[in-house]
């Protein structure tokens, strides 16, 4: 990586933190009472979604425009467009953990300036969670990797 790629991916940290904190995003209170349409439902967070949609589906078919990105030599958009078992387990999951610490991936961290016990222990979850996650999907692939070996010797 240059540091070129590094300065903007930190200018661009710091303008997604700083719009996490500005849309209070970080507090984990606004994040369940949006969460909570049948007791003090609190809309703002759609707002927020709604901005950071606007501005994708403006700026993303510009930027696809180029012929490359800025920082690299290709864009890496998803290969997979299919929903299946995984993405809908992946994404319950998801939802269930947001639900339950009102923190997402990215106000998550965000919060981490914070150093409180709460989001240290939500943090840890995360990071113990994602390796597990990535040890079990590399089991996975090295199962099936073997299963097609076998299916494979069994037609030659």
């Amino acid at each position: 990586m240059n540091i070129k790629s590094l300065l903007i991916a930190l200018v661009s940290g710091i303008l997604f933190g700083l719009g996490l904190s500005v849309a209070q995003m970080i507090d984990p209170a606004k994040v369940v009472n949006f969460l909570d349409i049948t007791g003090s439902w609190d809309p703002s967070l759609a707002f927020v979604m709604a901005g950071a949609l606007a501005v994708n589906i403006v700026a993303t078919p510009l930027i696809l425009k180029r012929n490359r990105p800025v920082c690299d030599t290709l864009f890496r958009t998803p290969l997979k467009e299919q929903i299946d078992r995984r993405l809908i387990l992946g994404a319950s999951l998801f939802g269930i953990g947001w639900g339950i610490a009102g923190y997402c991936p990215g106000p998550m961290i965000t919060s981490v300036s914070f150093v409180s016990s709460d989001i240290l222990l939500v943090l840890s979850a995360y990071i113990v969670g994602t390796f597990l996650t990535r040890l079990w999907m590399r089991k996975q692939e090295s199962h099936l990797s073997e299963q097609q070996r076998q299916a494979q010797s069994c037609i030659e």
